[in-house]
């Protein structure tokens, strides 16, 4: 540790410098939506009449996870040659998640049962944050030091870079579409932890 607290105190005194790769940390929030009832199926049921719209086609879903993010990107185009150089690229990256919340005080058993389900919902949607982390930090990767060739305005390095992240994106959304599938295919957590709350096994 004490290594550690030295290097510490020695950068606090140097001049700041220009930020690392992976020099960034997500901020992740929590929304809710509120829902009513006494029993676990009225409590489902309103979930289903109040979970969050999503898609083109409106669908509701128990929960969801939201993202914006935006860059701060350096590039270089006089390094020699003519040649565009991305030096950097830091993301701000903020994540949403959505969760049902009753609005009253529950019995006591419920209580119990409903704090489970909470917990497991929370659990589900971290995941496809994690997937979204997981693909701003391959972005960041792939950004660092691009180079495209014959480029002195830094024009063609951007249709370059929009290319490539589009793939990054979709594999991401394939991946979260996956997942969600199988959660909530025959015998997956989430259809277990929705039959566990609702029939009280």
């Amino acid at each position: 540790m004490k290594p550690a607290i030295l290097l510490l105190l020695l950068a606090a005194m140097l001049p700041s410098a220009p930020a690392r790769a992976g020099d960034w940390k997500p901020v992740e929030k929590v929304e809710t939506y509120a829902i009513s009832g006494q029993t676990a199926p009225e409590l489902y049921a309103s979930v289903g009449e109040n979970g969050p719209l999503i898609g083109e086609s409106k669908k509701r879903v128990i929960a969801h996870t939201n993202f914006k993010l935006t860059w701060q990107r350096d590039y270089d185009d006089k390094a020699g040659g003519g040649a565009c150089v991305l030096k950097s690229a830091r993301p701000k990256l903020i994540i949403t998640y959505t969760l049902p919340k009753p609005t009253g005080p529950l019995p006591a058993g419920l209580q119990k049962r409903w704090d489970g389900f909470a917990a497991g919902l929370a659990a589900h949607e971290r995941v496809h944050g994690g997937q979204i982390i997981d693909m701003v930090q391959k972005i960041e990767a792939l950004s660092v030091g691009l180079t495209v060739a014959d480029d002195p305005g830094c024009k063609k390095i951007r249709t370059e870079l929009t290319q490539r992240l589009a793939e990054l994106s979709q594999t991401q959304r394939q991946a979260s579409r996956d997942f969600d599938r199988v959660e909530f295919g025959p015998g997956g957590n989430l259809q277990r932890l929705v039959l566990a709350f609702v029939n009280g096994e």
